[in-house]
């Protein structure tokens, strides 16, 4: 709990309706939508106080269920009437608890549940009348798909995981909750599948979570910087996605996923390189038509990192390497060029890196408008001002191109692309072979909560390379992936 909350933890109410409502309200004190309503039924000397935070319940639900049963109950003065006998025969509530602690019951106010109080009762009654708004369910922005599912989840985590249980109607789906923040007491909820997930993962993931030490959680990127592996991994080692078909997927892979509430965005460890390249719509087209695009993908990822070195060190090192036409036209056009081919290159990712992050800074319409004055005029103009070469200018933009076909290496590209050229500028085609050789040096030593980063991309075979480099028909996918407990996803027989 919030640490404020906890100065609380030994602390009992009176009875006294009165006082307690005073000593309560003063631990919340400046708040100016708390609000207490004194209730006494009807032919009673019974007196309860409701506290709430108003905007945070369902006023509806609280007038019906809460404050007309109270207000119609017939209540014996002769006789003490408990918390007990009122959660169990006045409420409507669903969902109601008693509290005997301070703190749990200050919870149970800031949380959007209402407090009931009872004069004579050193108890009082939790009612979960939570109704603050909420966004609708709707399609993610950034996963978009023209066939499949089109519900993506919102900032509540009751209801992301509503989502969840509703595709996998399972027992042997299990909810884990844990808070974290010393003062946002954020809500965090882990979930998988008990007979496919690894529990070496889910302790190591738990022990992560729990040795998390800020004062508050706002979204599900807090955690990321503190669960995952190499903090300074140039490549992400934990999935995120806001697609619930995407979680439940890879929950029957034998992933964890983790869900924290205020943010869509959800989390899934482990994770691995080749999930790079996956693309939600994948699974829902057939399997030619994925298989080409995301070995497409492939392509775009080496070509991206790529292409901007290798021309720098051909025009810089070996322009004998190029074609002789080709290499005429290129020095033609780089005549009366005053920047070197390296402070060029690098200019122009800098300025495409711009124009990407000012088009999804601004508003939609004015980034269309953006892209087409930055991409065009700006740099036919920088061209034939003689500021830029358009061989040049060709290179980078389809190497900024082609790493829009992998959103999710974004960031790792950028790095890359920026390190090969500067190397390349420096010791030609030896240096991009030496930069290539330490990317794939470091990429395989990655780790994500003890699986290796490129696990499914080291066993040259049908199975290991399913749903990898190519994804195969669903009949022909029998094995889930090494990590999980129960490898096995289909016996195959029918299939041959």
């Amino acid at each position: 709990m919030a640490s404020f909350i906890t100065d609380y933890k030994e602390a009992r109410i009176t009875g006294n309706i009165n006082k307690d409502i005073a000593f309560l309200t003063a631990a919340i004190k400046d708040d100016s939508i708390l609000r207490v309503r004194n209730l006494t039924p009807a032919n009673s000397s019974c007196e309860f106080a409701l506290l709430f935070l108003d905007g945070m319940v369902n006023s509806h639900f609280l007038s019906e269920n809460v404050i007309k049963p109270l207000s119609l109950a017939r209540l014996d003065n002769d006789n003490y009437i408990s918390a007990r006998d009122v959660s169990e025969k006045v409420l409507f509530a669903s969902e109601v608890s008693l509290k005997t602690t301070v703190d749990e019951m200050l919870f149970t106010i800031l949380s959007g549940d209402t407090l009931l109080l009872l004069s004579g009762s050193s108890t009082a009654i939790c009612i979960n009348t939570k109704g603050f708004p909420v966004r609708a369910i709707e399609e993610p922005v950034d996963e978009r798909v023209t066939q499949g599912p089109r519900e993506g989840f919102c900032e509540v985590a009751i209801l992301n995981l509503a989502l969840i249980r509703r595709r996998l109607i399972n027992p042997d789906l299990r909810i884990k909750s844990l808070k974290t923040g010393k003062r946002s007491d954020t809500a965090v909820y882990i979930c998988y599948l008990e007979t496919l997930a690894d529990n070496a993962i889910i302790s190591e993931l738990k022990k992560r979570l729990e040795n998390i030490d800020i004062d508050g959680v706002l979204d599900s990127n807090y955690l990321t910087e503190h669960i995952r592996d190499g903090k300074y991994s140039l490549f992400k080692t934990v999935g995120t996605t806001e697609r619930p078909d995407v979680v439940v997927g890879r929950l029957l892979e034998g992933r964890v996923a983790i869900i924290v509430d205020g943010t869509p965005m959800v989390l899934t460890v482990p994770y691995l390189f080749s999930e790079n390249f996956q693309s939600d719509e994948d699974y829902y087209l057939n399997f030619f038509v994925a298989s080409v695009r995301r070995f497409l993908r492939y392509i775009c990822f080496v070509a991206s990192v790529s292409v901007p070195a290798v021309f720098v060190a051909l025009s810089t090192f070996h322009i004998e390497l190029m074609p002789t036409h080709f290499a005429i036209s290129v020095a033609e056009l780089r005549m009366g060029v005053p920047i070197s081919s390296v402070g060029e290159c690098l200019l122009l990712v800098i300025v495409f890196e711009v124009l990407k992050e000012a088009g999804i800074r601004m508003s939609q319409s004015l980034g269309h408008a953006l892209s087409i004055v930055g991409g065009l005029v700006v740099g036919q103009a920088a061209v034939e001002a003689k500021i830029i070469s358009a061989p040049m200018l060709i290179a980078v933009a389809f190497s900024g191109i082609s790493g829009l076909m992998v959103p999710r290496l974004k960031t790792s590209v950028l790095y890359v692309r920026i390190i090969s050229v500067i190397i390349c500028s420096l010791l030609g085609l030896y240096g991009f072979m030496m930069i290539s050789a330490l990317l794939l040096i470091y990429v395989l030593s990655i780790k994500s909560f003890g699986v290796d980063y490129t696990l499914s991309l080291r066993k040259i075979n049908f199975q290991s390379l399913k749903d990898s480099v190519l994804r195969a028909p669903w009949t022909n996918m029998i094995t889930r992936p090494p990590f999980s407990k129960d490898i096995k996803r289909s016996s195959g027989e029918k299939n041959g």
